[in-house]
């Protein structure tokens, strides 16, 4: 039996292939068939939509697979993380989905930054054989998913760098440059990319990390363990953002990573009197950036020794790092400035 001929004689008339439909033909197994499909597609005879069982194949003309390609608008896909590689999941998601195409440059930047950063995080950090996405184009919006199993980034985060709790490791996540794989990576990707977007949330063990950058706050809340990591991120079409204006918002002339900015009430806990020690946490990591912008919303006061620590300790001890506090009240910016008048 030809079965070369037999694929193309349906598709001649259906307009349209899957292999399920020449395997009840034939009989001959679905590995078997798709032999003779992967010879039609490396001959530029057919091209594939979809994957696996849900593969369809038509024909390779530029106008048809155009066609094709942009009626397609989710995508989901279950990887194996042995050698894979972010870009090329990208670049396989730009090839056969219409998602990111007709996208205006700033939206598909935001997009292709925000996924592959994402994606390489559960590659090189999980430990998770297994990473699930899903990636959809909607009327207003693009939204994506990327799911691990492994043992979760707070619980790696922690472990690495001998934490005692999540909301400590939170804390250290949300500095930037924080990794626990310096040699490999900078700790850029989850700074930037709670800031090119409209949303994104973290979800790991018992907690919910979410910037919501619609009303510009930080949020975090307890759930039910979730095993491993789970990143939501949307961003709208015609993004309220724009990327290139957020990379040069924290990086300096030789564009290096060079400015950061710390939300006070995330180290403060359920009590207004923030501690010398509590000023310690802050603190650290921030000697490796040129600006720090603190961020007093939502505090009331300051211990006398909280803002002692900050802006008169530790300033002696960097003097290259330039502090800028932002929305204080009376109360907090009298601290402050009783501190700075030490110096």
């Amino acid at each position: 039996m030809d079965i070369k001929n037999l694929i193309l004689k349906r598709l001649k008339e259906k307009g349209e292939v899957r292999s399920s439909e020449i395997v009840e033909a034939t009989g001959y197994s679905r590995v078997y068939i798709n032999r003779y499909f992967k010879e039609l597609r490396e001959e530029g005879i057919l091209f594939q939509i979809g994957k696996a069982n849900k593969a369809k194949y038509i024909p390779a003309t530029e106008e048809i697979i155009s066609k094709e390609r942009k009626s397609i608008n989710k995508v989901h896909r279950i990887l194996n993380s042995i050698n894979l590689h972010e870009d090329e999941v990208f670049n396989s998601i730009k090839r056969h989905s219409g998602i990111v195409e007709s996208l205006n440059s700033n939206a598909s930047g935001i997009v292709e930054y925000a996924f592959t950063e994402m994606l390489n995080n559960a590659i090189e950090h999980s430990r998770s054989k297994r990473i699930e996405i899903i990636i959809e184009k909607k009327m207003s919006n693009i939204i994506f998913e990327v799911r691990d199993w492994g043992m979760g980034i707070f619980n790696n985060i922690m472990s690495k760098k001998g934490l005692g709790s999540e909301m400590e490791a939170i804390q250290d996540l949300l500095k930037g440059k924080q990794t626990t794989a310096p040699a490999y990576h900078s700790g850029e990707g989850i700074f930037f990319t709670s800031r090119i977007g409209d949303i994104l949330t973290i979800q790991s063990s018992n907690k919910k990390l979410i910037f919501d950058n619609l009303i510009e706050d930080i949020f975090i809340k307890d759930i039910k363990n979730t095993p491993g990591t789970r990143v939501l991120f949307s961003v709208n079409l015609n993004p309220r953002r724009d990327i290139k204006k957020i990379f040069n918002r924290y990086s300096d002339n030789n564009y290096e990573f060079s400015r950061t900015e710390v939300a006070i009430k995330l180290y403060a806990g359920n009590v207004n009197y923030i501690s010398r020690s509590q000023a310690r946490r802050v603190l650290i990591g921030l000697e490796n950036f040129k600006t720090i912008v603190l961020d007093f919303k939502e505090i009331d006061t300051v211990g006398q020794a909280f803002a002692d620590e900050i802006f008169r300790v530790w300033k002696i001890k960097n003097p290259g790092v330039n502090i800028i506090f932002e929305n204080v009240n009376e109360n907090v910016l009298f601290m402050i400035k009783r501190a700075l008048s030490k110096e």
